[in-house]
């Protein structure tokens, strides 16, 4: 081939790499613009969604957010933050919203009863006290949907002007409506009416936008009758009266109208409250007695927990680190077992294993006993942990094998030439040079262990329950298995306890895991 075909090979060669960049060009771009509108569009969703609940501070973050993703990867350049930016937006979101979100909810009074606005709870108060008015005119309605919601077409006793309103609107007039209909209104028939019966019973219409007037109320979706609450609400001193006895009900600042006796209407709304969260978790002795309980077992616990499972992990490592030792793989291997099986199969199999009535360590290990393992709170706490250190040692396991082969032979060599003998040279050489590679695993376990929750869930569920306590915990409960119960579990929902709750417990390991890793700096000067 003569330099003239090398020369043209060559640009045809190059020629056919710009082509296949420029087309490989055209794909990243066009994949970048499908993603950046798919993006624009779900922020342009929750920016109208935001704003029309008047949530405008959210609405104004996700616009501020949605911009600068469009200007990161439309601007040329910005290479780090083109890489950084799908990092930091879940960062933000997962990460740092929760946590500033659950910071926020401390100091506040969040919870049930007191999770909306206080319009919504003086509308809500008004609707839950309902009564019919004696010789109540009766209201021809006929029933009408749109976008999944009620209303009723009606009109005044004596008047021929159709109105219209719903659950959130008082009755009024419209453009368009006639006694039949509305525009964009769905008139359900007969067996529409019968089908929706009781969203339809439970609605109630607004006389007007004054609430003491009263609701229509219907049971046939075909008459409805006029009802007023016992309670009248005054906008203007802001209380709330019960028509019947005469009490009355004052706006106290704190989430809610209360009587002078201290008797609070229900539901309030959410209110800032400052440390009172804080404050009731140490002062009030139905908190504070078994929140204390539940602290000092965390705490035993996650002792407990780290010191067994890694001395039986430790000396298994060096029972099994003796050259001597013949398929010390496979021993290996056996040992491992419990690390390869799902941590929360593992606690349903040690909960079947522990059952008072049926369960394998009473009936066949000791002999048909009726030992009462997960019932009794100090048995229930020996459960957790037999069955947590099954869990845990494989781990320590692992690491103090890995920790004991990495020893430099020669010092363990020079302590043994100096008479050491095997127990000294454990205790005096290999175990301080052991720490200072496992100590910062075994404050990670510490604070693993700390807030172990799917254990204490599978197992106990945090029984058995505390009897003298006002929220729901249990003996074996840990604090983040409390947090879960006084956020989630039953029908009194305190999410304001709980945020402040999850911020003690944030401290605690912090300043826990800040001693502990200051402490190994001793460690590391052996080396």
């Amino acid at each position: 081939m003569s330099a003239e075909d090398r020369a043209r090979s060559r640009r045809q060669r190059r020629a056919a790499a710009y082509a296949e960049a420029a087309s490989a060009g055209w794909k990243v771009w066009l994949v970048k613009i499908v993603a950046l509108a798919v993006i624009d569009a779900l922020a342009l969703y929750a920016v109208f969604a935001l704003a029309a609940s008047a949530q405008w501070t959210p609405a104004v973050l996700v616009a501020v957010g949605v911009l600068a993703i469009n200007a990161v990867y439309l601007i040329p350049g910005l290479l780090p933050a083109k890489y950084l930016t799908p990092g930091l937006v879940f960062l933000l979101i997962f990460q740092i919203f929760v946590v500033l979100y659950s910071g926020y909810v401390a100091f506040t009074n969040y919870g049930s009863g007191h999770n909306s606005t206080k319009d919504d709870a003086v509308q809500a108060l008004l609707l839950q006290s309902q009564t019919r008015v004696a010789d109540s005119p009766t209201f021809s309605v006929k029933v009408l949907e749109k976008d999944g919601k009620f209303f009723f077409l009606t009109s005044e006793p004596g008047s021929a002007a159709p109105l219209i309103g719903g659950a959130d609107r008082p009755l009024s007039t419209e453009p368009g409506i006639t006694a039949d209909g509305a525009p964009g209104f769905t008139t359900l028939d007969f067996p529409s009416v019968i089908a929706h019966q009781d969203d339809i019973a439970a609605l109630a219409v607004p006389l007007s936008r004054d609430l003491n007037q009263g609701y229509l109320k219907t049971t046939d979706g075909s008459k409805a009758y006029l009802f007023t609450s016992t309670l009248s609400w005054d906008p203007k001193a802001d209380t709330m009266t019960d028509t019947k006895t005469g009490v009355v009900y004052s706006d106290t600042g704190k989430g809610a109208f209360t009587a002078k006796d201290g008797k609070a209407l229900l539901p309030g709304w959410q209110v800032w409250v400052g440390m009172d969260n804080f404050v009731r978790a140490f002062s009030d002795q139905s908190i504070r007695g078994p929140f204390f309980a539940v602290l000092l077992w965390t705490f035993a616990f996650a002792i407990l927990s780290v010191a067994t499972t890694f001395i039986l992990g430790l000396f298994l490592a060096i029972v099994f680190n003796d050259p001597k030792m013949r398929s010390r793989k496979y021993y290996r291997l056996i040992m491992i077992l419990p690390y390869a099986f799902p941590a929360f199969l593992s606690a349903l199999v040690w909960a079947g294993l522990f059952n008072k009535d049926f369960g394998f360590i009473n009936q066949v290990v000791l002999g048909g006993a009726s030992i009462p393992w997960l019932t009794d709170p100090w048995l229930a706490k020996g459960a957790i942990l037999i069955a947590n250190l099954w869990l845990g040692f494989p781990y320590m396991f692992l690491v103090t094998t890995g920790a004991l082969q990495s020893l430099p032979d020669d010092v363990v060599e020079a302590a043994r030439v100096d008479g050491a003998s095997v127990w000294q040279t454990f205790r005096l050489i290999k175990f301080p040079l052991l720490l200072v590679a496992v100590a910062p695993l075994l404050i990670a376990s510490f604070a693993f262990n700390f807030n172990n929750f799917g254990l204490i869930f599978l197992l106990t569920n945090g029984g058995p329950q505390f009897t003298d306590a006002s929220i729901n915990v249990g003996s074996t409960d840990l604090l983040i298995s409390m947090v879960y119960k006084v956020a989630f579990v039953g029908s009194e929902r305190d999410y304001g306890l709980a945020s402040a709750f999850s911020i003690i417990i944030f401290v605690l390991v912090a300043v826990i895991s800040l001693i502990g890793f200051r402490q190994t700096k001793v460690l590391e000067d052996l080396n």
